[in-house]
């Protein structure tokens, strides 16, 4: 809204200092300080309401040291996380950007579907909370409205420049993608060239040479239905995933707020590098018009994980439910897609990948050991001591707050990783 009222300002009266709302790194710094101020200022206020309502986890004591300290903790905290980052967003960002709607939807409806969990959990003192198809059913839901959008939507395109006297390239990309358009740029100080936008649903393979994956190989009746069924599945699958790996790992005080914070942050570069055209083509990698909006989202999305530590860390004095845990993991999941950065996930977020990997394969050896050796045998012989993997830490002994500390650095780690695959092919 800002963005509007400042251009506003600029073009009818030439308002001084309006034309920083113009640059993203600006805008992007602005919504990162007020989503950590909302966080921390008013965090406080909905904890102190929270606990007034008597809102707080009912935990299962599950053997670990310091678990049942933490009971009557106020919960759904998310909300703290969700307001952080919806309102510096319609303040800073463009409102009619097509990627900026989708995360909006995106946070507010998985954060919705939490918040009924989460409510049925506490308000109605039902255990199960949400039922698990209830959940699936609505993340599916989430996943689908992206998937459609992202495949149809007009503006959701890649740009290639393609100098004069190349126009073969051209017609290869009238057979490779769809509704192509062509404009002609003469700059002074800078060779003619055509910039070619068109739909894609290419993606970024790290570490290959060519660097592109076309979904669309795997059409193998090349049917456009056939397509739109491949792509939109994808991004169902990659929503629901996601946004459920955050929520597993949402089990030891700031471990996934923290873990989110880092993949926000990382992903905020990305959309930076991609949504512009110089450092995109410096780099060798795709160009996405309008996508340097959503470094605003991204960077809220970084500051309010970070401002919510203060008061997630241990010893937590909120946990963020599920009203917070599946809508980090979703929002991560559509930032990452926006950015055609899907196939990097399990290495980006590998601490959610290790986390559910540890409880399919916990179930997995369990049911194994007990067709071949019998229940008493396979409860005493598990794989890990207790998943997801956070847990099997703890009942080694390890302290909760080193454990999270230790995750965070892996976290960083993978972050560099992938940051250093723009160059790495």
């Amino acid at each position: 809204m800002l963005y509007y009222l400042f251009d506003y300002l600029e073009r009818e009266f030439d308002f001084f200092g309006a034309g920083v709302f113009q640059y993203i790194s600006f805008r992007a710094g602005a919504a990162t300080l007020l989503s950590l101020l909302i966080s921390t200022i008013y965090g406080k206020k909905i904890i102190n309401y929270l606990r007034k309502k008597q809102i707080g986890e009912d935990i299962r004591n599950l053997g670990l040291s310091g678990q049942l300290e933490k009971k009557g903790t106020p919960t759904m905290g998310g909300v703290i996380i969700i307001l952080s980052i919806l309102i510096p967003t319609l303040l800073f960002a463009k409102l009619d950007n097509i990627y900026v709607l989708l995360l909006i939807v995106t946070l507010v409806g998985l954060g919705f579907i939490g918040f009924v969990d989460d409510y049925l959990k506490l308000a109605k003192k039902n255990k199960e909370g949400l039922s698990g198809k209830f959940k699936i059913v609505g993340q599916v839901s989430i996943g689908l409205v992206v998937g459609v959008t992202l495949y149809y939507h007009s503006g959701v395109v890649v740009q290639e420049r393609v100098p004069l006297g190349q126009e073969e390239r051209i017609e290869q990309i009238k057979k490779e993608g769809k509704d192509v358009r062509i404009d002609k740029i003469e700059k002074k100080g800078d060779k003619p060239y055509y910039a070619v936008a068109y739909k894609s649903t290419k993606t970024t393979v790290p570490f290959l040479k060519g660097n592109s994956f076309d979904y669309k190989v795997l059409n193998v009746v090349h049917t456009d239905w056939l397509e739109a069924i491949i792509y939109i599945g994808m991004v169902i699958f990659v929503v629901t995933a996601v946004s459920n790996a955050s929520n597993i790992t949402d089990g030891i005080d700031g471990l996934a707020a923290g873990t989110s914070g880092i993949i926000g942050l990382t992903l905020a570069i990305f959309a930076y590098l991609s949504g512009n055209i110089i450092f995109s083509g410096y780099l060798n990698i795709m160009y996405i018009p309008n996508l340097g909006e959503l470094v605003i989202f991204a960077t809220a999305f970084a500051g309010a994980c970070a401002g919510f530590l203060w008061y997630n860390s241990f010893p937590a004095q909120i946990f963020m439910g599920d009203t917070g845990s599946l809508a980090l993991g979703g929002v991560i999941a559509v930032l990452a897609i926006c950015i055609r950065k899907e196939l990097m996930i399990p290495v980006l977020c590998g601490i959610f990948f290790a986390e559910v990997l540890s409880v399919t394969l916990q179930v997995a050896y369990f049911k194994y050991q007990r067709r071949k050796h019998g229940l008493e045998y396979a409860q005493k012989n598990r794989l890990f001591l207790m998943a997801p993997l956070h847990h099997h830490y703890q009942k080694k002994g390890y302290h909760e707050a080193k454990i999270v500390t230790r995750f965070w650095l892996i976290s960083i780690l993978l972050a560099v990783f992938c940051l250093v695959t723009l160059k790495l092919r």
